[in-house]
């Protein structure tokens, strides 16, 4: 088992002129070069972000060598893959548009971040209308029905038939469900969390009317593609006002301006200015080489955006979705507990991305097949003490495993 057959997918998805290619970009971006993705291939809507988090080099005072991951003076940046869906027009569940496309897309998904237009300056079609005309929180209900409709579709054809082989006892629903669904990213945690929400009978499917299936595959969506809101263009007028309408629709909902979260990495892309995602200020470095126009923007960036608000936004948009949504932790492997390396003395080599509730053993057999097969006891590193197959991992644990084997 590979690092990459426990990896999550991010769709970034939202409709047209919304910012969510420049919230693409922004993310995408590369802080510094990286000697090797976890992933093998890229496709031209698909990126790699970065999941900023404390690295665990300053608590034992060393100096790591990161390979698959990026550690900026004590901040940790692990890759992570994300794909930007096709813009959403309604109507996409029929084929409108690039309705097809949007959804081939969002099925590889575990969860979204839906970028808004928080400033209501653009209409349903994606069209420029006038400033906080148009209620965002319409944008959020009808992505809603997209994909609520889509799956409703993709079951509907066949919904009479296995409904009756349910209640001839050949096979359970959950399971006829699971088969169907699983190009989908949907799980059978997913489908029975569902289930119990809807409080239907999954045992006489055939008594489910129309609404009671559309009832069902609504809660389904909302279990098995979580999303979050990016309340993007913040700095225009309207919008801090309906980041709280969108807030009453029960989502997380992060304020951000993409466009100067792209702006701040270009510059420091060209060594202009020293900034790490996420931070909540900037220095510049190069103040000659920088025009006036330059300068200006940089300066109402620092004043509009970070002093207002703390951040861009983009960054807190990735870590929420994968750390709330995703409910994901970071640990650190290694081979040698005492210097914190792997066999060829790297310190602190790699940060790995797995589900809260991974066990020691699963994370052995995540790091290599051998290794999990052969697993005997691990050590945690910051209590050195001794843990079992079944420990349940920490965010930022650090972990040495013991096996009745070494790897060829």
């Amino acid at each position: 088992m590979s690092l990459k057959s426990y990896s999550k997918v991010l769709g970034i998805v939202g409709k047209p002129n919304t910012g969510k290619s420049t919230f693409f970009s922004g993310v995408t971006l590369a802080p510094v070069e990286i000697a090797s993705y976890p992933f093998t291939t890229i496709k031209p809507n698909r990126g790699i972000g970065y999941l900023r988090t404390p690295c665990v080099c300053k608590g034992f005072s060393v100096e790591d060598n990161p390979k698959n991951s990026i550690c900026l003076d004590g901040i940790r940046l692990v890759p992570v893959e994300l794909i930007d869906c096709a813009g959403l027009v309604p109507g996409a569940w029929k084929g409108r548009g690039l309705g097809n496309q949007f959804l081939d897309e969002i099925r590889k998904a575990d969860a979204l971040i839906h970028i808004v237009d928080a400033a209501g300056a653009t209409d349903s079609e994606g069209k420029t209308c006038k400033l906080g005309s148009h209620d965002p929180a319409e944008d959020v209900k009808f992505l809603e029905t997209e994909i609520t409709m889509w799956l409703t579709q993709i079951l509907k054809r066949d919904w009479p038939k296995m409904a009756r082989t349910v209640e001839a006892g050949a096979e359970d629903l959950v399971s006829l469900l699971e088969a169907r669904l699983s190009g989908l990213a949907i799980k059978r945690v997913h489908i029975l969390g569902a289930l119990r929400k809807a409080d239907l009978n999954a045992e006489k499917p055939t008594i489910w009317s129309d609404a009671d299936l559309i009832s069902f595959l609504d809660d389904l969506r909302n279990i098995s593609k979580p999303m979050l809101i990016a309340a993007n263009k913040i700095d225009l007028p309207t919008a801090e006002e309906n980041v709280e309408r969108l807030k009453d629709l029960g989502y997380t909902v992060i304020p951000c301006c993409a466009e100067a979260e792209l702006a701040l990495r270009r510059a420091a892309e060209k060594k202009l200015i020293d900034y790490r995602p996420g931070d909540c200020n900037f220095a510049i470095t190069k103040p000659e080489e920088l025009t006036e126009t330059q300068s200006k923007a940089l300066k109402a960036i620092q004043e509009r955006i970070l002093r207002g608000f703390g951040s861009t936004g983009v960054q807190e948009a990735i870590n929420m979705a994968f750390f709330k949504l995703l409910s994901m932790i970071v640990v650190y492997p290694v081979e040698d507990l005492e210097h914190l390396s792997d066999h060829g003395g790297q310190v602190l080599p790699d940060a790995f991305l797995v589900p809260y509730g991974t066990t020691a053993r699963q994370l052995a057999y995540i790091i290599h097949t051998e290794l999990g097969e052969s697993f005997i006891h691990a050590t945690e590193a910051h209590e050195k003490k001794r843990i079992g197959e079944n420990y349940v991992l920490k965010d930022r644990d650090v972990v040495s495993m013991a096996s009745a084997k070494k790897r060829g």
